[in-house]
């Protein structure tokens, strides 16, 4: 079995070339291509518009009579697409465009007609001006004349429509400079606004901290000779060294002044050693009867030690802690 894609065809020892009869086709003979109408144009039988683009399947043929610097020009015919009339139009090297044959005109060719002669005039004029320098010298004064008339022309055409225009421009444009300095200003201003109330801010909290630190600083460091036992065992007679009170706020609203008439006065007493029994003198101590029931009059001298029970405490503390 074959193969389904081959390459090389399969040849007999007999086969002879010369004996496969040659394909005479004619030069004019016509083949269908597939193309774009190159132009818009109108048909001369119904007068339908054929755009640029349009496809059609077209018959293309070698001109045998034409050539142009030895390059072939090529015939089409199309069909319209409403009368089914024949078109044909051929190529134009010379111009790199397309020339129309019959059976269409095409559109635009006003248009086309000026730019071929303006094309035309301005080769004249190159080649006037290669051979003759007066005539360069005439053409830059003509085309300075001409450029002047039309900027002249043209100031004419505005001042016109600035005469006839009811919008007035340049008020327009001086409103919209005069707003937008208003609106500069007034940015201008907040910013200004929130710069002073931030260098505010930061200077009262400024304020604000260089008084703590003043307060910290008059307060003084805690004092860290004694122990803390000490200010019990302390007469007001010898107050010992002066620290500095705590805020009324937060110490004698919770437990009062030591010493006064506040919580702790109440508390704190000082222990009274009995007297020691005295012996009948009745020459010394006057008659019970002669003073009243309720009074009682004792002895005169007083005990020689003189001790809290806070200052016990804080000895008692003390030499547990050098135990």
């Amino acid at each position: 079995m074959s193969e389904r894609k081959v390459l090389n065809k399969y040849y007999p020892p007999d086969f002879d070339p010369s004996k496969i009869p040659k394909l005479k086709l004619p030069k004019d003979r016509q083949y269908v291509v597939r193309l774009m109408a190159p132009f818009n144009m109108r048909c001369k039988t119904c007068g339908e518009y054929i755009y640029k683009g349009k496809k059609f399947n077209a018959r293309k043929e070698t001109v045998q009579t034409e050539l142009y610097m030895g390059l072939p020009i090529f015939r089409f015919y199309i069909k319209c697409t409403r009368c089914l009339a024949e078109i044909t139009f051929k190529t134009d090297p010379e111009n790199t465009d397309y020339a129309m044959e019959h059976g269409a005109t095409r559109n635009f060719q006003a248009e086309k007609l000026i730019e071929e002669e303006e094309k035309k005039l301005q080769r004249e004029r190159e080649e006037e001006e290669l051979n003759n320098p007066m005539k360069v010298l005439e053409n830059r004064t003509k085309d300075s004349k001409l450029e002047m008339e039309v900027l002249e022309n043209l100031q004419e055409l505005k001042e016109l429509n600035q005469r006839q225009a009811s919008v007035d421009f340049e008020g327009m444009l001086h409103i919209h400079r005069e707003r937008e300095e208003r609106e500069r200003e007034r940015q201008e201003e907040e910013d200004e606004r929130e710069t002073r109330a931030m260098l505010d801010r930061a200077l009262v909290k400024r304020l604000r901290d260089s008084d703590s630190d003043s307060e910290e600083e008059s307060r003084g460091p805690p004092g860290n000779s004694g122990k803390p036992t000490d200010i019990l065992s302390q007469s007001p007679a010898d107050p010992g060294p002066q620290l500095k009170k705590p805020k009324p706020e937060s110490w004698e609203r919770s437990v009062g002044k030591l010493g006064g008439a506040g919580g702790l006065a109440g508390l704190v007493r000082k222990k009274q050693s009995l007297p020691a029994p005295l012996e009948r003198n009745p020459a010394t101590q006057p008659d019970r009867s002669q003073t009243g029931p309720g009074t009682f009059q004792g002895s005169s001298s007083t005990p020689q030690n003189k001790v809290s029970s806070l200052s016990l405490l804080g000895l008692y503390s003390d030499s547990e802690e050098s135990e």
